[in-house]
């Protein structure tokens, strides 16, 4: 079974892409890119799916039908999540992103990727979910708020994305299911051992490593669907209207 994670680029710009597979109990890391044109996107897709049982984790709005204000699964984003400061972005199909949102999702079903608000767990199949890896960070990493690592200065936004480079190396190991441990050994570091920065500080690079990990995220959270289902996962909104597959933090239970 495979997992691939696709941090889409909304408007325009590359979209960070990764896939993992499941091996020997643990989630394996066999690639991490970045891809501008949807038509690129669609064939990564395609050639690490191979026709086999996938999930693709999107984070973007792929099903929209309300014409103006913003989708019930955004709506509860800001319900249950916006004290964490991981309340989601406004959906309607008046938003400039929707048409390339909600195509890039009918792509994806013309790939033999059903939508899958709901899943057995563990069952082989196609699948495509919308993720959104804000509240996931909170969930899965027992935080208070947000990784504020899209805004702010440089300086202070890359402090933030080494610390998700630190919880995905440190904490996704050891929790279920499990991403192997050398995993972080393939993903780009921010600083050394010492502190220094590895990379220039320029939001062209930031950006590129912030996509990848972004993109790690989706896939994971794509896999803690397919591993848990409904038991340990949060499902926001309907397929009819668009809906947002968070995993859950322990023993958490919410009313739509």
């Amino acid at each position: 079974m495979k997992f691939l994670g696709i941090d889409f680029g909304w408007q325009c710009g590359a979209s960070g892409l990764c896939c993992l597979s499941w091996e020997n109990d643990r989630l394996q890391l066999l690639d991490l890119d970045r891809r501008e044109s949807i038509a690129d996107i669609l064939a990564w897709v395609e050639r690490w799916a191979e026709k086999e049982s996938a999930i693709v984790a999107v984070d973007a709005p792929t099903i929209i039908t309300n014409a103006t204000g913003m989708r019930t699964a955004d709506r509860l984003t800001h319900k249950y999540f916006g004290r964490y400061h991981a309340g989601a972005y406004p959906a309607n199909l008046r938003s400039r992103f929707a048409a390339r949102t909600v195509a890039f999702g009918h792509s994806l079903a013309a790939q033999g990727f059903a939508h899958a608000p709901t899943i057995t767990p563990r069952t082989p199949g196609r699948y495509q979910i919308e993720v959104y890896p804000h509240p996931a960070i909170v969930n899965l990493f027992g935080l208070n708020q947000i990784l504020k690592y899209k805004k702010g200065t440089l300086a202070q936004r890359q402090l933030e994305l080494a610390k998700l480079h630190q919880y995905i190396g440190e904490i996704l190991p050891i929790s279920e299911p499990p991403l192997a441990p050398d995993t972080i050994g393939k993903i780009p570091q921010l600083y050394t051992s010492r502190g220094d920065s590895r990379i220039s500080p320029t939001l062209k690079t930031f950006k590129a490593i912030e996509d990848q990990l972004d993109a790690i995220l989706c896939a994971y959270i794509g896999a803690h669907w397919w591993y848990w289902g409904n038991e340990r996962n949060l499902v926001l909104g309907s397929v009819e209207e668009g809906y947002i597959v968070i995993p859950a933090a322990h023993a958490e239970k919410l009313d739509q």
